[in-house]
């Protein structure tokens, strides 16, 4: 997997956010990521492990809320052959040994289940990890920078998160704010995926109409970067032009948006 990792920064608050990371990744510390659910937290992660010195090494994202339960300790610390029914002959590598000399990128942390949070902890404080079925410890030297799209301190409070495990994610926190209170930086994201998406389909899109740029622009974009992401290429699948339309926008959206005095619920009230 690529690590490079291009973070789209023109508001105050971003470049902010840029140059406070630029002085801290070079450290070893864990990081905790905080924000809405699609606000660009693995591009960031990916930015801080390419700032480190462990930019050489590989990047291991992980989605925590992905993983079932049942698997969760097999896929973060491996397994010795025969450990259960159907595991690959030889054993695996969990998702630790891969990582060593590295970074791992704990996405949606608050959904590792509390029978899992004391392994983690142990992994991260020791610095070893023990395959399931193992007979032995294998040191492992990974840098952890974990993300949440809740307080997990809040989470603490009620008893759903190990506080110990929570001060050893914490020792740096960054709070990324949502897409609507950083509108400088939806023009710019959205040329950015324009130019992907050109690239990938062969369009030649190299403009947004105002009324398009004024549309996006006063969207408060609940799904924040990721939202914008899937907006623009519903758009571009239907731009045979150079130019993105209002049109283009609405023709897959059943939302009502309100755009200055009028209300569109798709295309045909445009």
């Amino acid at each position: 997997m690529s690590n490079n990792a291009t973070v789209i920064a023109e508001s105050a608050a971003m470049k902010g956010i840029l140059a406070f990371l630029t002085r801290i990744s070079p450290a070893d510390s864990n990081i905790l990521l905080t924000g809405e659910t699609g606000a660009g937290k693995e591009v960031l992660a990916k930015y801080i492990h390419n700032q480190s010195s462990r930019s050489g090494g590989v990047f291991i994202p992980v989605n925590c809320a992905a993983i079932p339960e049942s698997l969760m300790e097999s896929e973060f610390f491996g397994y010795e052959e025969g450990s259960f029914t159907g595991g690959v002959k030889g054993g695996k590598a969990g998702k630790f040994e891969k990582a060593h000399l590295g970074s791992m990128f704990l996405d949606e942390i608050n959904a590792m289940s509390l029978a899992m949070q004391p392994k983690l902890l142990r992994a991260l404080q020791e610095k070893e990890i023990e395959r399931v079925g193992g007979a032995g410890s294998i040191p492992v030297d990974v840098r952890v920078i974990a993300a949440s799209n809740m307080p997990l301190e809040y989470l603490t409070e009620k008893g759903l998160f190990r506080r110990d495990l929570y001060y050893r994610l914490n020792i740096i926190t960054i709070q990324i704010p949502p897409l609507r209170e950083r509108r400088e930086d939806i023009l710019p994201l959205a040329r950015s995926f324009i130019a992907r998406y050109n690239a990938e389909t062969c369009r030649n899109v190299r403009e947004i109409s105002d009324e398009a740029l004024a549309y996006l622009t006063d969207y408060d974009w609940p799904g924040n970067v990721r939202e914008l992401q899937n907006v623009i290429e519903r758009a571009m699948a239907s731009a045979w032009g150079e130019t993105l339309e209002l049109s283009h926008f609405l023709k897959f959206t059943n939302r009502r948006d309100v755009f200055g005095e009028r209300v569109y619920r798709g295309v045909d009230e445009a």
